[in-house]
């Protein structure tokens, strides 16, 4: 067998299917653009979606990718098994309606066993193929000359979603051989694609041919699609001969790296620590890519995976003994290791260094505060006599609070609890159904619009240099038929040439009308979009006849589109503006460009102060007050890149781009329009600044009218303020609201200081009423304090004088009650806790609460309850 590296079989397998006319397309970033339907990108068909579903035509049908995935439905069988993987990369050859499944197969089998490229040994490759998919059989058999023993009906091998497109599939296995043998020879898995580690599956071919219906049915796809997927981690370990996937050179040096990190456990020596090894090489991989795309660490969505994968990672770095931070340490190895195809992980090295760095130490903190939490439940589960930590607390520890299952553990067993194993597996269980409920309810992919697809009329976008234009009608779509003419309703339309912008990278259409040859309005364009082979798609509605054929005066609203160029130049102004001040990990994550204003997401883990905001409005308007030329070049990718031009999150781009610079101080590559001048935008002004999820950020603003319609707006508050202040200039505004705000200070120190003596003189008749129970002595009654602030300032002198062993104290604002209990040393050594005794008198007065053995509050909203609440504080101490 050949000795091949990852990157080797990686070009190789690029090469290959490169040499049989295949578009090489790059591998797309780990965070999904414009699909809420995934968390990830988990596939290498996930991000080819857009062709599959028809909504855009490639330039070629047939493509090739290397693409960085991420999976996390199983991240407990990490380091457990032999291939597991949170991410990986999956090698993938695609046909877009082109060939099918006899080159599919052919070229698979080609790529495998030609001396020329891997040079497997065709006897040790076996296929299985779904029972009723007679043509894969007859094509492996007749043509490829696989032996009848080497194809194997498999029942599953049936690629289906539930609903869309859909089909057969035939797997590859390669033999490793009896000694991988883990299972007895005669075991009824021991079969390729059956439960065994003998049979490695390698690839994987679905012909994807059927729709399936809402109804259950299937029905024949208009265009038949090839979509194969070969893991390389699964490829590197045979050609390594390595046991595992990750005894490779995809996985070891990081491995080694932890080796030197643990100072003394080594890899091999034990089964138990390997899994901690293995656990730390697969997610500081997963992390370093996913930061490296722009996840960041959080409690939600993708950002709560990766902080649950760090996590994960730290706690098995404890294992080995590990106890400081260590993990951003593996991430240039990371990098090292992927750089000839994934060169971004170096490039972005000290940023993804410092989110890891700053969450692993966070997680520390973390550690400290989960124990706190695990020693409360502790007492409560000991005071009430019990011998169990219950999986419902486990679970809660580790899903809420984040604190490691095996630590809960640990600490439980050393405080000689058991712990509930079953429940705790109980409560995960139920995440994960819910987890795959939630992912079911999302369709992947949907089907192509056949009439579309098949529309190759040209039409051409002249909107750049002009806003009006005679054009000829070449396409009327009404309920995806094409028709003649139409004269009501709405219809879908395409000319020749438009001068009408079509929604794209953030900015949205162009309005305008038709004209027929009388100047008379026939339509009016409501919205243009992209058609799947790139048409512009003018949805109309109609107030007079449009017929196929005729030549239209097509006119842009200039007044909307004026709007629309200078919030668009102004997001770039500001993209620049953001990186000037908060870092070059500011990259744009999504936006909106629309006449009345614009939206900028972007990617951030911090907050935003009001000074950095301060600072990029201020330069935005700098560079409008310079008056720079905007301008717009078009050339192709390489060199659009070699002169600086900042290429947009997620965005794919062409051969050839537009590139817009702005004076050699903005340089982006761009479709949209723009202005001539940045003094044409007038002015800028950011109306808010938000975080909309895991480290993205965005920030809203309005430029020309609108920011100066927002200035008059603010004026007049500022006015109308001034009258409240009684101040005459508006300079005097600020100093004149300082003043009130001190004299109010000053009232609210005074008034607290009267409820003070107030308090005081209640205390010390309340104090003199101490009633005894059991041996105990205890102090219960209302006082008239404004908040749950002064009954505790009135327990602290309970506490100072050891007035009694037991206080309860309530009062009541309106009908918001509040009560406090407090217990004595001597009290909680006889086994008293304030907070049992808070939640047995909350009920009286509509409302809960709890807190330390030694003080608890509660909260109510039934003052009337209050003397049944120290009624029962009296019985509650006498049956105690």
């Amino acid at each position: 067998m050949k000795q091949l590296s990852s990157s080797q079989v990686r070009q190789m397998y690029l090469d290959f299917f490169k040499s049989k006319g295949h578009s090489i397309e790059p591998s797309a970033s780990l965070v999904p653009v414009n699909d809420p339907t995934l968390l990830w990108i988990n596939s290498g068909v996930a991000t080819l979606k857009k062709y599959f579903d028809g909504s855009v035509v490639p330039e070629n049908p047939r493509i090739t990718n290397a693409q960085k995935s991420i999976r996390t439905n199983d991240i407990e069988n990490v380091g457990k098994t032999a291939r597991h993987h949170t991410m990986f990369e999956m090698m993938g050859n695609f046909s877009i309606g082109d060939y099918f499944k006899k080159e599919a197969i052919h070229w698979a089998w080609e790529f495998l066993t030609s001396p020329e490229w891997i040079g497997f040994d065709p006897e040790k490759l076996y296929v299985t193929v779904y029972p009723k998919d007679t043509e894969a059989k007859r094509i492996w058999r007749e043509e490829v000359g696989l032996a009848e023993d080497h194809i194997v009906d498999v029942e599953d091998n049936f690629w289906d979603i539930g609903a869309g497109p859909c089909g057969p599939d035939s797997e590859i296995f390669y033999d490793r051989g009896e000694s991988f043998l883990d299972i007895p020879e005669d075991d009824p898995e021991n079969f390729p694609g059956g439960e065994n580690e003998r049979y490695l599956e390698i690839w994987n071919l679905v012909f994807s041919e059927f729709n399936h219906q809402a109804d259950g049915s299937y029905e024949p796809l208009p265009h038949k699609n090839i979509d194969t997927g070969m893991g390389l981690e699964r490829m590197v370990s045979i050609i390594q001969d390595a046991p595992t996937n990750f005894e490779t050179d995809l996985f070891m040096p990081i491995i080694h790296e932890v080796e030197k990190l643990s100072k003394h456990v080594k890899y091999g020596e034990s089964p138990q620590t390997d899994i901690s090894f293995k656990v730390i090489a697969d997610h500081i991989r997963a992390l370093s890519f996913a930061i490296g795309d722009g996840a960041v660490p959080s409690n939600e969505g993708r950002g709560y995976v990766l902080r649950r994968l760090l996590r994960r990672a730290v706690m098995h770095g404890k294992k080995l003994g590990i106890d400081k931070s260590f993990l951003y340490e593996l991430v240039p190895v990371v990098g090292k290791i992927m750089v000839s195809y994934y060169p971004e992980v170096l490039q972005k090295k000290d940023f993804i260094e410092k989110v890891v760095h700053n969450e692993e130490k966070r997680f520390h903190e973390t550690i400290n505060e989960g124990l706190e939490i695990l020693n409360q439940v502790i007492e409560k589960v000991k005071a009430d006599g019990e011998e169990t930590l219950s999986g419902k607390d486990i679970f809660k520890l580790y899903d809420t609070y984040g604190f490691p299952v095996e630590l809960t553990e640990e600490v439980a067993e050393d405080e000689g609890l058991k712990v509930d194993h079953e429940g705790f597996e109980k409560e995960m269980n139920g995440q994960r159904e819910r987890a795959r409920a939630a992912r079911s309810t999302a369709a992947s992919m949907g089907v192509q619009s056949a009439v579309l697809t098949d529309i190759k009329v040209e039409s051409k976008f002249i909107g750049y240099t002009q806003l009006e234009a005679e054009s000829k009608l070449l396409i009327i779509l009404q309920d995806e038929e094409i028709i003649d003419s139409i004269s009501e309703g709405t219809a879908q339309v395409i000319f020749s040439e438009t001068p009408f912008y079509a929604e794209m990278g953030g900015q949205v259409a162009d309005h305008g009308t038709i004209e027929d040859g009388e100047g008379t309005v026939v339509a009016n364009v409501v919205n243009v979009m992209k058609a799947p082979n790139g048409q512009f798609l003018h949805t109309v509605e109609l107030t007079g006849l449009l017929t196929e054929g005729n030549s239209y005066q097509l006119k842009v609203d200039q007044k909307m589109r004026n709007r629309i160029l200078k919030n668009h130049t102004a997001t770039h102004l500001l993209h620049r503006a953001l990186k000037d001040i908060l870092g070059d990990h500011a990259n744009q994550a999504g936006s909106l460009v629309a006449p009345g204003h614009l939206r900028f997401d972007f990617t951030h883990f911090g907050q935003v102060t009001a000074e950095e905001l301060v600072q990029m409005e201020a330069i935005v308007n700098e560079k409008i007050w310079e008056a720079l030329p905007v301008e717009t070049i078009e050339t192709d990718i390489d060199t659009a890149k070699n002169m600086g031009a900042m290429a947009l999150f997620g965005e794919k781009y062409g051969r050839e781009v537009r590139v817009v610079n702005i004076d050699g101080y903005s340089i982006e590559l761009c479709g949209g329009t723009h202005v001539k001048n940045t003094e044409d935008i007038g002015i800028f002004k950011i109306v808010s600044e938000s975080g909309i999820g895991a480290g993205v950020r965005r920030i809203e603003a309005v430029t020309s009218k609108e920011a100066y319609e927002l200035m008059n707006e603010e004026e007049k508050q500022l006015k109308a303020i001034a009258g409240i202040v009684k101040s005459p200039q508006l300079k005097e505004v600020v100093s004149k609201t300082e003043q009130l705000q001190q004299q109010l200070r000053q009232l609210q120190r005074e008034n607290e200081q009267l409820a003070g003596k107030l308090a005081n003189q209640q205390a010390g008749d309340v104090f003199k009423d101490i009633k005894e129970v059991n041996g105990h002595t205890y102090i219960a009654a209302k006082v008239n304090v404004k908040d749950m602030n002064q009954l505790r300032q009135l327990a602290d002198q309970w506490k100072q004088k050891e007035l009694s062993d037991v206080l309860v104290l309530a009062t009541a604002q309106d009908d918001k009650v509040s009560l406090l209990a407090a217990m004595s040393p001597k009290a909680n050594d006889a086994g008293l806790k304030a907070g049992d005794l808070i939640k047995a008198i909350a009920p009286k007065v509509g409302g809960g609460g709890g807190g330390r053995p030694d003080m608890a509050q509660a909260g109510g909203k039934n003052p009337a309850g209050i003397a049944d609440a120290l009624a029962e504080a009296a019985i509650w101490l006498k049956n105690k």
